[in-house]
């Protein structure tokens, strides 16, 4: 099981994601947000392929193309750490955290 815990700045609406994989690398997925939009998303992403997920383009994946459809902010971080945890979860990286500092001189 992996878990990923995202706190994504500004909007306060973290998301927990909770990915398990099978010998398959089919992966499934249980997100849960206080961001409506992510609840969406949520609900649409209970299962995806690893293989499929992780060999397609950033435009071609199942993960942001619902995630547009769910209409998630355009910088929303939520559809990076769902595609970590399916990584991390299908034996395909090493878990390790991301870290975005932002500043504004």
């Amino acid at each position: 099981m992996t878990v990923v815990q995202v706190v994504p700045g500004v909007c306060g609406l973290e998301t927990r994601i909770v990915a398990r994989a099978d010998e398959m690398f089919r992966v499934s997925l249980e997100i849960t947000s206080a961001c409506e939009r992510v609840q969406e998303l949520g609900q649409r992403l209970r299962q995806l392929s690893a293989l499929e997920e992780l060999r397609a383009t950033i435009a071609e994946t199942c993960t942001y193309k619902t995630a547009a459809e769910c209409r998630l902010h355009v910088s929303c971080p939520v559809p990076s750490a769902i595609l970590k945890a399916v990584e991390v979860a299908a034996g395909m990286a090493l878990p390790a955290d991301v870290h975005m500092r932002i500043s504004k001189d």
